[in-house]
């Protein structure tokens, strides 16, 4: 049987979070390890629990889940982080995406939406869910085609195909085992991506990845 993944609820409504526990109780894959209701007591219960995937509530008193997210990265960047919140305007997606949420998702959607989302970022994907796609579609569509196609035509065979694995969230060791290559070629390959296509981030890897065809969002 495969390990259970193991979630960390972050949200200041009390009836949210048991509802979340409730709906998680009945999946044989998943165990709540902790709750907490703002950003700073999500900082201490990552570092104690050790939680797969955060649920992240966004707006919230003291400490956001914006805030919350980018230093939870920063502590334990292993640690994936899935926000679910009522806010599903573009300010919110992007700034959580760029502080390093794995997926977004409203609170209106299904459950069975919801648990699909914690499957893909605990494998370390990342998750889009429909409606959301497009912010990231508009985003895109600004863009510069020409010089789009001018950067990924830089791209060696190899170094596309890293690209690939870096997007859909494949580690350096996961990537180097795939390819039967070393962690270290696999590094390298990663710093001539980034310093070809002028992306230092995941987030706008991912959209370029997307827009490219070379990956299909969730």
């Amino acid at each position: 049987m495969s390990k259970s993944v193991r979630l960390l609820l972050v949200d200041d409504h009390p009836i949210v979070r048991t509802g979340l526990r409730m709906l998680f109780q009945s999946e044989p894959d998943m165990v709540v390890v902790g709750e907490v209701n703002g950003g700073e007591e999500a900082l201490e219960a990552v570092q104690t629990l050790h939680p797969d995937v955060v649920i992240m509530d966004v707006a919230m008193p003291g400490m956001n889940g914006i805030e919350a997210t980018r230093r939870i990265k920063e502590s334990s960047p292993e640690t994936a982080v899935l926000a679910l919140t009522m806010h599903e305007d573009e300010q919110y997606f992007f700034a959580m995406l760029h502080a390093g949420a794995s997926g977004y998702i409203p609170k209106r959607a299904a459950p069975d939406d919801l648990v699909s989302a914690i499957r893909v970022v605990a494998e370390g994907n990342f998750f889009l869910y429909s409606t959301l796609a497009r912010f990231l579609m508009k985003d895109m569509a600004e863009q510069t085609p020409a010089a789009s196609q001018e950067r990924v035509e830089s791209l060696t065979p190899r170094e596309t195909e890293v690209l690939t694995y870096i997007a859909e969230g494949f580690t350096s060791r996961e990537i180097a085992d795939t390819l039967v290559i070393s962690v270290k070629t696999v590094e390298r390959h990663r710093e001539n991506i980034m310093t070809k296509l002028d992306i230092h981030n995941r987030v706008e890897l991912v959209k370029f990845a997307i827009r490219k065809g070379l990956i299909q969002p969730e």
